[in-house]
Order: C-alpha cells, then sequence, then structure tokens
C-alpha cells in the first residue's frame, strides 16, 4: 500500500509538472512579443512589491518539487543571483545539484538492460512446458537453436517461481495424465435414486485418451467382487492399457487391487478428498446428471440401465467433446458423408437428418445422401 502511494503521488508531481510547463511556455511566448521597455517596466513594478512584502517580514510557502524546477529552468536565462529573495544562493545550488544527482541516477541505472518481452515469454513457456529443465538448460537452448546468447543467471531470473512444498522438476499429476492418457483408463462410483426411492450405484470405465466409456453398468449392493467382474468385461485381454486410476472407497479393497494387477494394469489411487485426481470421471457423471438424469427420473433398476445404455452410446458416437478438439470419441462411418466445400452451404446431393435420442431429449444431426 506504501508503495501504491507513492507511485501515485509520483505520477501526481509529473502531472502538475506538465501542466506548469504548458502554461510558464504560453507565458513566456506571449512576452516574448513584448518590448524590452514593457519588460523592463514590469520587472521593476513587480520588485516593488515583493520590496513590499520583505518590510512587512512575510514569512513565503515552502517551494515544491515543481516549483523548483521551474525555477532552475529559468535561471537559465539570465543571472540568478541578484533575483534571489526567498532563498539563499547556497540553497539554489543545493537544488541544482539534487536535481543533477537523480538525472545521473536514471541516467546510470545499475544493472543490465531487461531482455525483449518476445524473450521473456519464451522462457516462461520453455520453463512451464519442461519442469525438469533449470536456467543452464534454458540457456543453452536458447544458444544453440534459435541462436539467442543470454546468461543461465537472465533465464532464472525470469523463470516462472515454483510453488512451496514442490521439489523443483517434480512432474505434476495432470502432466502425468497428459502425457499418459492413451495408456490410462478410469473408473469410479456415482448414485442414483429410482422413483422408489431406491439408491442405486452406477459404475464407469473410461479411456483418458479418447473419453471413451469403455463399460457402464449399475447394481444396488455394489461388491469388490461384482467391481472386478465389471473391470473384467471392460477391459480385453489383448489391451495396450498401463494404469488405471481410482479413488480410495473401501469398495476397493486390496485384493480387488491384486486382481487388477493380474490384468496386466497398475493401480493408481487418488489422494483422500482430491476428486480433481479422477476428474474425467467426475466430469462424465456431471454429463451424465446433467444431460440425462436431471430430466429423466428412472423407476427401476432396469429402467435405469436402458436409458443410461442409450446415453452412453450417444456419449460415444454422436455428442461432440471439446477436449478433442471438438471431436467424438468414437465416430460412426455416417461421420461425414463428405467433406463441403462450402463453409455455410450443404452439398446438394445431401440433406441433414436428425436422430431423436432418449425419445427426444438429443438429437444427432448428420448428413445423408439425397434418393437418386
Amino acid at each position: 500500500m506504501e508503495l501504491f502511494f507513492r507511485i501515485f503521488n509520483i505520477l501526481g508531481e509529473l502531472v502538475d509538472l506538465a501542466c506548469t510547463l504548458v502554461t510558464g511556455g504560453v507565458h513566456f511566448i506571449a512576452l516574448c512579443t513584448r518590448s524590452r521597455t514593457a519588460l523592463a517596466a514590469e520587472n521593476l513594478f513587480l520588485r516593488k512589491q515583493l520590496a513590499f512584502y520583505q518590510e512587512r517580514k512575510v514569512v513565503p510557502r515552502r517551494f515544491d518539487n515543481v516549483s523548483r524546477f521551474i525555477l532552475m529552468l529559468l535561471s537559465r536565462g539570465f543571472a540568478w543571483k541578484d533575483a534571489l529573495v526567498n532563498v539563499t544562493p547556497k540553497t539554489f545550488i543545493r537544488w541544482h545539484r539534487a536535481g543533477f544527482r537523480l538525472f545521473w541516477r536514471w541516467k546510470c541505472r545499475p544493472g543490465r538492460p531487461r531482455i525483449p518481452p518476445e524473450l521473456r515469454a519464451l522462457i516462461r513457456e520453455m520453463a512451464r512446458d519442461n519442469s525438469s529443465w533449470g536456467e543452464e538448460r534454458i540457456a543453452n537452448e536458447l544458444l544453440l537453436k534459435p541462436g539467442i546468447r543470454i546468461s543461465p543467471r537472465t533465464a532464472r531470473k525470469y523463470m516462472p517461481k515454483h510453488p512451496r512444498g514442490q521439489p523443483r522438476g517434480d512432474q505434476r499429476w495432470s502432466t502425468f495424465v497428459y502425457n499418459h492418457a492413451k495408456a490410462i483408463v478410469a473408473c469410479d462410483f456415482c448414485t442414483a435414486i429410482t422413483a422408489t426411492f431406491q439408491m442405486l450405484y452406477v459404475f464407469v470405465v473410461m479411456e483418458h485418451g479418447s473419453r471413451k466409456i469403455l463399460h457402464c453398468n449399475m447394481t444396488a449392493h455394489p461388491t469388490a467382487e461384482w467391481t472386478l467382474q465389471q473391470l473384467r468385461e471392460a477391459i480385453p485381454s489383448d489391451h495396450e492399457y498401463r494404469f488405471i486410476i481410482h479413488d480410495r472407497d473401501s469398495i476397493f479393497s486390496s485384493h480387488l487391487d491384486q486382481s487388477i494387477r493380474h490384468l496386466r494394469l497398475r493401480v493408481l489411487k487418488t489422494p483422500v478428498r482430491c476428486p480433481k485426481a479422477n476428474a474425467h470421471c467426475e466430469r462424465v457423471f456431471g454429463s451424465l446428471r446433467r444431460e440425462c438424469l436431471d430430466f429423466m427420473i428412472p423407476l427401476t433398476e432396469n429402467h435405469l440401465r436402458r436409458i443410461t445404455k442409450d446415453w452412453v452410446k450417444h456419449y460415444n458416437q454422436g455428442r461432440p467433446h471439446m477436449s478433442l478438439g471438438p471431436g467424438i470419441p468414437d465416430p460412426g462411418a455416417h461421420l461425414p458423408v463428405e467433406p463441403q466445400n462450402h463453409r455455410h452451404k450443404v452439398a446438394d446431393n445431401v440433406h441433414v437428418i436428425a436422430r431423436r435420442i432418449l425419445g427426444g431429449l438429443h438429437h444427432e444431426y448428420s448428413l445423408e445422401k439425397r434418393a437418386a
């Protein structure tokens, strides 16, 4: 807050100085058009008035920085020693010295000049994208590839600061998930309430890379054996996955994790009370509620299974996903029929058709060739 007030006061003084210089310049130009006799008479007239104030011993107000600067500028045009009244020559010379000290302090700023903003942004981007790189690696990369020569200390100055408690070069969880997305599957449970107030548990297994839902089923009494059977049905024997993510629910027991390892999968448990570590599954459950369960009340377990099956098929084969570019996890053969040559027009030999999903709750649009 103190720094803010200092900057505000400096800006106020600069604005006041600019206004005073403009006003004084206009006044000086006006005086230059007058005759020397008129100027001498006006000067004598003002001196007489100043002598009257000195006889009355009127104490003048203290000069501010703007007034001192204006007086020093005016003193460059005449012999100022005989015109000093309110201050002594020693004080006026001290003003001169203070002004020169400020000027040379600004002129001879310590340290090296700052590098261009584009280079600063590039250093921050390189440090964010490569968490294991240090200042020397970034400086060498800039020297050998783009041919930009900077000191490692300069690179360190503009690198983003690491948060406390995180070792430098440590890979974040989001970075790990992004780098191994195609080799990761995730699973989780969510709840659904039927019209008879029966609580059902919906189990979902999905791919991280394609956002495709591999398996979805529900039960009123989830157990570790039932969950293991769902994983066996979801993951094929010739899979290429390496990791499976789940939370620390009691259903995922140590025996279940040991059986999962027999499926050639490494178990990654999310931290306690950290649903963001399994964010993709949480997002699937949010989409399931917003796009299906918030508008349709399941009557029984079989009814919930049917509507969930239709929604999962729509989610995999018809629903656009912004995280894919946008794209569709498992696009069918009807997408698209042929590329369009115009952005806002459809070819003459095709037309747009709509297919109802979940009784008209959603629609899927596609192109179909016209009959000959």
